[in-house]
């Protein structure tokens, strides 16, 4: 793979990655929300997946093949039959309001044109930041680092604005695909045992919130952390 070609495909699998996690912001219904991190799995497997090819490493692309199955299949499946649990269950409880108060972000902390705007805010802020580490070595791999980071803060900025626990979980997971697309921009990948590692981690990560969030559910009617906050006082 030539030099130019390979600059093109990862700056369009890198912008790929960074929308994902801004239309996050956008969109109120889960089941979208969770199609998005799953084309965000997609963006970030391309990403491992052109490093490899480009510097002829298997390992790295065994790990690409990887990601895309955890992060672009299974987690967002896990996720979506969680959601739809919840919908039918909302559906079919005798005085409940519907599904679909627990199938959308309601309600978020942050109305949607200003998480837009802190989103661009937080991607020049990543910008300004790993500005002195692609001078250090500007190869088309660190110049996009900053994607990585702005990911970061997007997913934690996600995390700490939504009201629904499945949101939040999805906000975990952005702030997790960040972390892996600015160890694999700044290093040009990681070993393969210590993403496996890693992805055990996420994966256990997700089912303890999953089985979390559903005894949430069970136990209070909702999934709305600002409810269980109501209980609490």
């Amino acid at each position: 793979m030539s030099k130019g070609l390979f600059t093109q495909l990862l700056d369009l699998a890198c912008g790929a990655f960074l929308l994902a996690a801004v239309v996050v912001l956008w969109r109120r219904e889960l089941a979208a929300i969770v199609r998005l991190f799953a084309l965000q799995g997609v963006a970030l497997a391309a990403i491992a997946l052109l490093l490899g090819l480009h510097e002829d490493r298997w390992g790295l692309l065994v790990v690409a093949v990887g990601i895309g199955a955890l992060r672009a299949g299974l987690l967002p499946y896990l996720i979506r039959r969680a959601l739809t649990a919840f919908v039918a269950e909302r559906d079919g409880g005798p005085g409940r309001h519907g599904g679909s108060e627990e199938a959308r972000e309601t309600q978020p902390l942050v109305n949607v044109a200003a998480s837009l705007l802190t989103a661009a805010a937080l991607t020049l802020l990543a910008y300004a930041v790993a500005r002195p580490l692609v001078e250090l070595d500007p190869t088309p791999a660190t110049r996009a680092l900053p994607v990585g980071l702005a990911v970061v803060l997007i997913g934690f900025f996600v995390l700490v604005t939504r009201r629904r626990a499945l949101a939040q979980v999805v906000g975990f997971l952005l702030l997790d695909n960040g972390i892996t697309a600015t160890a694999f921009l700044a290093a040009s990948g990681v070993p393969l045992i210590v993403e496996l590692g890693v992805s055990f981690d996420v994966l256990l990560a997700v089912l303890v919130l999953q089985l979390l969030t559903v005894r949430v559910r069970e136990a209070f009617g909702t999934t709305d952390i600002d409810d269980l906050r109501e209980l609490h006082d």
